[in-house]
């Protein structure tokens, strides 16, 4: 158990931050809601933190202390500190340190946790209107899960870094029910997951892990980001992003003359933040007026790194794209598995809902992803009977033509997929997409989850047991002669082709067997296995 740490071992902790926030940059940038200049989430922080990094590298090793270590990360963080993540990261990054900066000997997991509570305080006091569903909450959290953890004879690093990262991520994931915005873009907060990725690599140099060095690659489709919000970006009220130092303060200044600063520019913009020193302030403003702000930062001292950019021509630029781009008709497609979901998306279907079996979608989230979609109408997959409904309460509230082809399973939605034509209108695509799915023959490999006698057949827990149109036809406890003989009952065997889509846990060993079985037993049908990974099936059949 670690119990307390030295101030090298702190300084290893915010270099390691930079470096996974490097790795994940793209991953938290696909994650903006507004694509904006102003919008690089993962970029701000990223060049925030390595300012941080570069700069504790430099201290040398003699001259490492906890006072030192705390100047040089408030400075050099601030002084990095891009766009408004950035800033609040700093913030968060110059509370730690404050507290940081009086330890005496070493840093035990109490005293990290009033400076982990410092952090969102500072961090909270630098935002003119804090908003729930933000960096600013998962960090709250944070904090007060550190302090919960912090005391007792047995509190340790291990312990507190594990409970931050589970309820961190908790709160990250409930970020959408706290922001409207977040839910109608159907991503999580960004800043907050990039503060989880700062807290990822804390833990791991405590523990002496490797980090990534490898960037993310994002799954998050960039014209998904594109049409979150395009709607809000209309109507913008402040033009200009409008970020500089105030360096060189005049002699006479004092804190209040930052603090009247901060108010005459609150009363020209929003998204404010105006924090700092008589050092040096750093200021990040939307506003329709950024000479009258520059004026403003020059009755306090010198101004520098000035950076003006003009979010409405972004939107402008952003639509255009998305009015060259628009479909006709796009497509909407609940399921679950990484595999699942990429052959949906090689059908060209434009956003994925995960849900399935065991996990509905509610309205709301369906919703959303039609509102996602850049085209003039939208075509939805549910490919479950119990999300039909759902789905078709979703269509009445849609602002844009909907049309909910009733899949009753994945091989249905797929086999719809597959009918779509860019081309068509919306009624041709439907009507041609209803054909294919009802054409197809299917069945699902699962297992039982309880004891229970069922349409002629005794089942014992655990079983594998094979269904077709909600009926139990085999059961058995060898996966694959289950599958063998639940093709046997049905019509998959009269079919051509059989594409198998096998899930999580299933070996590629144990598929291999199964196409051995299938080719003795019907030579003439094609056997076409797909790595699925959906949760619950072994296997998927589909019958073409």
């Amino acid at each position: 158990m670690i119990k307390t740490i030295d101030a090298s071992i702190l300084r290893k902790m915010f270099i390691g931050a930079a470096q996974n926030l490097a790795v994940y940059e793209e991953q938290i940038n696909a994650h903006n809601v507004f694509p904006v200049p102003d919008g690089d989430t993962g970029t701000n922080m990223y060049l925030t933190a390595v300012n941080a990094a570069r700069e504790l590298q430099t201290i040398p090793d003699p001259d490492l202390s906890w006072e030192k270590l705390a100047s040089v990360l408030t400075s050099a963080s601030l002084r990095g500190a891009r766009g408004n993540s950035g800033v609040i990261l700093s913030q968060i990054f110059k509370g730690v340190a404050d507290v940081v900066s009086e330890t005496e000997g070493l840093l035990t997991v109490k005293r990290f946790a009033m400076a982990l509570s410092e952090g969102a305080r500072v961090a909270y006091s630098a935002v003119e209107k804090p908003k729930e569903g933000t960096i600013l909450t998962v960090m709250r959290v944070i904090a007060e899960t550190s302090v919960k953890c912090s005391s007792g004879r047995n509190a340790c690093f291990e312990t507190m870094m594990q409970n931050i990262l589970e309820k961190g991520e908790q709160t990250l994931q409930d970020t959408p029910n706290m922001l409207p915005v977040l839910k109608k873009a159907g991503v999580v907060d960004a800043g907050g997951m990039g503060l989880l990725r700062v807290f990822d690599a804390f833990f791991a140099v405590l523990e002496g892990r490797e980090l990534a060095k490898a960037p993310v690659k994002t799954e998050v489709k960039e014209e998904v980001a594109f049409a979150a919000d395009v709607h809000d970006l209309d109507d913008i009220e402040f033009a200009y992003c409008t970020e500089f130092f105030v360096k060189n303060i005049r002699p006479r200044a004092t804190e209040a003359d930052i603090d009247k600063l901060r108010d005459k520019l609150s009363r020209i913009g929003n998204s404010l933040i105006c924090i700092g020193d008589l050092q040096l302030v750093k200021v990040h403003v939307h506003t329709n007026n950024p000479g009258r702000a520059l004026q403003y930062a020059l009755e306090l001292g010198e101004i520098d790194r000035v950076k003006i950019e003009n979010m409405l021509e972004q939107n402008r630029k952003i639509k255009e794209e998305m009015e060259k781009n628009k479909k006709k008709v796009g497509m909407v497609s609940v399921c679950a598995g990484k595999g699942i979901s990429q052959i949906f998306k090689d059908l060209t279907v434009d956003v994925i809902v995960e849900g399935g079996q065991t996990m509905n979608p509610s309205v709301n989230d369906i919703l959303s992803a039609i509102n996602r979609v850049n085209a003039d109408s939208v075509i939805v997959l549910p490919n479950n009977k119990n999300i039909i409904l759902a789905a078709q309460k979703a269509q009445e509230l849609a602002d844009r033509e909907t049309v909910v082809i009733s899949t009753q399973n994945v091989a249905a939605g797929i086999a719809a997929a597959i009918a779509y034509d860019p081309q068509a209108e919306l009624s041709e695509n439907a009507r041609a997409m209803e054909e294919a799915a009802s054409a197809v023959c299917s069945a699902q490999v699962t297992s039982a989850v309880r004891t229970t006698k069922m349409d002629g057949l005794s089942v014992s827990k655990g079983d594998y047991i094979g269904l077709s149109a909600d009926k139990l036809l085999t059961k058995g406890k060898d996966l694959n002669q289950v599958t063998l003989d639940l093709i046997k009952k049905t019509e998959i065997c009269e079919g051509e082709v059989l594409n198998l889509y096998y899930g999580e846990g299933v070996t590629e060993e144990t598929v291999a067997g199964l196409v051995d079985l299938l080719a003795d037993a019907y030579p003439d049908l094609e056997v076409i296995p797909y790595k699925g990974d959906q949760p619950h099936s072994f296997y998927i059949l589909a019958a073409v």
